[in-house]
């Protein structure tokens, strides 16, 4: 924490070896998460709908509740801790209070939609397939923003906004 908040984040070479390979892991991750999405259903409704409601044309079963509890279970865990460090990474980079702020409510609101509004098109109404692409979408871009605003940050060694202002970031 210290090396973030006091801008050597940007000038510890061990430390931005570790960051850059974290950030290697978010792309793998970005890449392989839409692969998933889009082996399984596209960005139309009824290919989400299809997903968690089953097709008999398709063959496909309905997604079961133990099924879905398993996915939610493990995502509530692992996207949190993931969202918790690329936001937490964010707080430092040289960007306005308001951006950052837009960010993290993004990066989470999303994240949350996007692993609920599966459970609601299988089991409340299949129009929040609408939902399911829309934050799927949404947090696929966050994240990517996210990334990108950490390697900002790391490319052009940028020091730490967090410790301006009595130790808030910038506004």
């Amino acid at each position: 924490m210290r090396f973030v908040v006091t801008g050597e984040w940007t000038r510890n070479s061990l430390l931005r070896v570790i960051v850059w390979c974290f950030l290697l892991y978010v792309v793998v991750l970005w890449v392989t998460n839409g692969l998933m999405y889009f082996s399984r259903m596209g960005l139309t409704p009824t290919s989400v709908v299809e997903y968690y409601r089953g097709s008999e044309a398709r063959y496909l079963q309905p997604r079961s509740v133990a099924g879905l509890l398993e996915v939610l279970h493990f995502h509530s865990f692992a996207i949190g801790i993931l969202l918790l460090t690329l936001t937490h990474l964010l707080l430092f980079v040289p960007l306005s209070q308001r951006v950052k702020a837009w960010g993290i409510a993004l990066a989470f609101g999303s994240a949350f939609v996007e692993e609920l509004s599966g459970w609601a098109v299988r089991f409340v109404h299949s129009g929040f397939a609408w939902a399911k692409i829309v934050s799927f979408l949404c947090l696929q871009g966050v994240l990517l923003w996210l990334v990108a605003m950490i390697v900002w940050a790391l490319w052009a060694r940028e020091g730490s906004s967090y410790n301006q202002n009595n130790g808030t970031a910038r506004t």
